[in-house]
């Protein structure tokens, strides 16, 4: 619920969010390489990227060593003024209520679990793509 109503205030989708912020985070990112990461189709990732683009987040510029690339360039200025109050409010708000209650020990421990529980569901994901995409083959 956090995500949509992020996705609310910037005026675009769930899926756009999570485009956006896979954008802001891997350079040189391309359609190709977001639809691999989201498990979205090249037709999703293109009609999620004219959305982003249009709100003015993104911009597709070609690869200047290879004209046939096309890669996603998040937009900074446009983004960060709307993203900065809200994770501003959510770093105080996390702060005041963990800040005194764990230590760095256990801060560390938790950033351990989040980690190794992030990869494992990245594991699994994968699994489960292949699972489907299998089960979707064998419909055909």
């Amino acid at each position: 619920m956090y995500h949509q109503a992020i996705a609310d205030s910037l005026g675009v989708n769930v899926t756009d969010l999570k485009c956006l912020d896979l954008a802001r985070e891997i350079e040189e990112l391309t359609p190709g390489k977001l639809a691999e990461l989201t498990g979205l189709t090249t037709g999703s990732i293109t009609v999620a990227l004219d959305r982003l683009e249009r709100a003015g987040y993104i911009r597709r510029q070609r690869d200047p060593n290879d004209r046939r690339k096309v890669i996603i360039q998040p937009i900074p200025d446009r983004i960060l003024p709307k993203l900065l109050p809200i994770f501003a409010s959510l770093g105080q708000a996390m702060g005041a209520e963990f800040g005194a209650r764990y230590d760095n020990h256990d801060l560390a421990l938790i950033l351990d679990f989040m980690e190794r529980s992030s990869h494992v569901l990245q594991i699994e994901t994968a699994k489960l793509r292949v699972h489907t995409s299998m089960r979707s083959s064998d419909a055909v």
